[in-house]
């Protein structure tokens, strides 16, 4: 028995390739942006590191990084939970300064192997807000 009409059956239709289009496009990631992050989990600096700087995608010639901090998200609010052994020492702390230290230069190591790739030209910085919330950072 069928109970759907013709036009019933083409509207579900487009509605259902509609559907899986959404769903390829927010999963899709492009071969570029693969190769980029098995350059970055290649190197033990960066993938031993307890926050994982990955590219997120690609915009032109600028490759979008993922980063637990910026300007609206200092790294004295985050530093403890990338190193949960500064938690709730000082800025002023010669374990939290070098902590600082550390983040930084892992971030500007994952900056500059990117832009070795001769197709990235700019690395531009985007909050990682989902991992900051899975380690109780109120955003």
């Amino acid at each position: 028995m069928n109970t759907m009409d013709r036009g019933t059956k083409i509207y579900a239709t487009i509605l259902a390739m509609f559907v899986l289009i959404l769903a390829f496009a927010f999963c899709y990631k492009s071969p570029k942006v693969n190769d980029l992050n098995e350059h970055l989990d290649a190197q033990l600096k960066i993938s031993n590191f307890p926050y994982h700087f990955q590219v997120v995608h690609i915009d032109a010639d600028t490759a979008i990084m993922s980063s637990p901090r910026s300007v609206d998200m200092p790294v004295s609010r985050i530093l403890g939970f990338v190193f949960p052994l500064v938690k709730g020492l000082s800025t002023q702390s010669n374990a939290f300064q070098e902590a600082q230290k550390k983040l930084a230069e892992t971030q500007i190591l994952a900056k500059k192997i990117v832009l070795a790739d001769p197709d990235i030209n700019h690395v531009q910085w985007q909050l990682d807000r989902d991992w900051l919330l899975q380690h109780g950072v109120v955003l």
